[in-house]
């Protein structure tokens, strides 16, 4: 960044004075390690907003009685946070491809933790006179679900900064894993939380938890390693690669070579799929097992939590899996290679836990297929940033959006199909798309770069 452009920025308040890494006299001194607590910190962000996201599905058995609502009317709420999460994908992550991912997921999580906070008012708050209720909780989540847009894509421009391209898919596939992470301490913590202490105190904590973590990546990130007083010229050696993206200006979004070019349309496709598979494993997994298995209400809920484990040690494991067939066999089959492998086992594991009998290893089965499609993470997210590393979180973001309007999809038709021919047609139908989103990475090539691209 040209010296000019870096004073004016942080006279404007955007940056903090950017210090020069720690200089290193002889080059052989070990390198730093600032970028894995860069991925620490990625990972408390991801896993706070799944918590975030999940908390109000276990608290909303307190909520519906106590505000007034149906489930009718519940489920609308759930539905205005995924349209929020949806819409502001792609403007999320253009914000931290123009202003960096420090500012802008500081800014972010602090944006959803207040409006977190203020689930547990929404009955209170002066938008529920104007709107109701109903209306409030509504608003609420949807701003909810617009600042969590704004995560993944940023991730993923963190990654792209801080990460040589043979740690892309481990970095990726690190700080999503906390999604299941999440997910899976998430409902026995906020119902302890809530029979204790009342449904509003699941909000109120992690609102505060949120603030924190907001609070911690402030004050430790940096955009870029250069500006990192952590980081020494070994350590900047080792992230600076020649494919890694060179610290510049910002330039104009491509969207002409986003459109020219096929393997973005294929990638889009296939995480629109997996998004689909996804929620139909947040949505209806627990459901399918009381209803369909047989198990109680306790028990569901613990074995519910099947996938969530299976995404945490799947999803890192995935992304280092890309990592060294990319290094080995070049990016294109290396990313290719995991991600057609991954979601085909994900398909063939769901089908199979349709059709076994023994409850045990029916659930096992079908919380595989939730590893072995997150397993594909690390080489979906790499991938942009691949194809596109100055502008990798608006590439990202119209990946994601693609899941998120899978995700759309699939918790109205996930019933719909189970009502009308069975869970294992509605389960199988997951499994059929997850085997077509495997086919369609045999046509992505991320290492061909952009079509036209300047």
């Amino acid at each position: 960044m040209p010296t000019g452009a870096c004073s004016n920025r942080i006279a404007r308040g955007i940056l903090r004075p950017v210090p020069s890494p720690a200089s290193s006299p002889t080059p052989d001194r070990p390198p730093t390690r600032a970028r894995w607590n860069i991925l620490a910190m990625l990972t408390l962000i991801s896993i706070i907003t799944y918590v975030d996201r999940v908390n109000i599905s276990v608290a909303a058995r307190q909520m519906m009685p106590a505000l007034g609502l149906t489930q009718l009317e519940m489920g609308y709420v759930f539905s205005a946070f995924v349209l929020g999460y949806a819409l502001f994908q792609i403007p999320g992550g253009w914000l931290g491809d123009r202003w960096g991912s420090r500012l802008v997921l500081t800014l972010a999580v602090v944006w959803w933790s207040f409006f977190t906070a203020c689930t547990a008012l929404s009955g209170t708050l002066p938008t529920a006179q104007w709107l109701g209720v109903l209306g409030s909780l509504l608003l609420v989540r949807f701003l909810i679900g617009v600042g969590e847009a704004a995560a993944l894509p940023n991730f993923n421009r963190s990654v792209a900064n801080w990460f040589p391209l043979n740690e892309r898919g481990l970095g990726m596939g690190v700080s999503i894993g906390g999604i299941g992470l999440g997910s899976a301490v998430t409902p026995p913590i906020v119902a302890w939380m809530m029979v204790t202490y009342g449904w509003q105190s699941a909000f109120y904590a992690a609102a505060l938890a949120g603030l924190a973590i907001a609070a911690l990546w402030g004050w430790y990130a940096t955009d870029r390693p250069e500006q990192h007083r952590g980081v020494n010229t070994t350590e900047l050696a080792v992230i600076r690669g020649p494919a890694a993206p060179s610290a510049g200006p910002p330039e104009p979004v491509p969207w002409a070579a986003f459109l020219r070019t096929p393997t973005v349309w294929w990638i889009v496709l296939s995480y629109t799929g997996l998004g689909y598979i996804a929620y139909v494993y947040m949505s209806w997994f627990y459901l399918y097992l009381v209803e369909e298995r047989g198990f109680d209400v306790l028990r569901g809920a613990f074995f519910a939590s099947g996938p969530f484990i299976a995404i945490t040690v799947l999803c890192p494991l995935g992304g280092w899996v890309t990592d060294r067939l990319a290094a080995s066999w070049g990016v294109n089959r290396g990313r290719s290679r995991v991600g057609c492998a991954g979601m085909l086992l994900s398909g063939l594991c769901i089908v199979a836990g349709t059709q076994i009998a023994e409850p045990y290893a029916a659930i096992a089965m079908l919380s595989l297929g939730a590893g072995f499609l997150y397993f594909t993470v690390g080489a979906f997210w790499a991938s942009t940033i691949d194809l596109a590393p100055r502008h990798s979180g608006t590439l990202s973001g119209i990946m994601n959006t693609g899941a998120n309007i899978g995700g759309t999809i699939s918790p109205t038709l996930t019933p719909w199909l189970a009502e009308q021919f069975g869970w294992n047609v509605s389960l199988g139908f997951a499994a059929g798309i997850a085997m077509l989103g495997g086919l369609l990475w045999l046509m992505i090539r991320p290492g061909d770069g952009l079509k036209n691209a300047e």
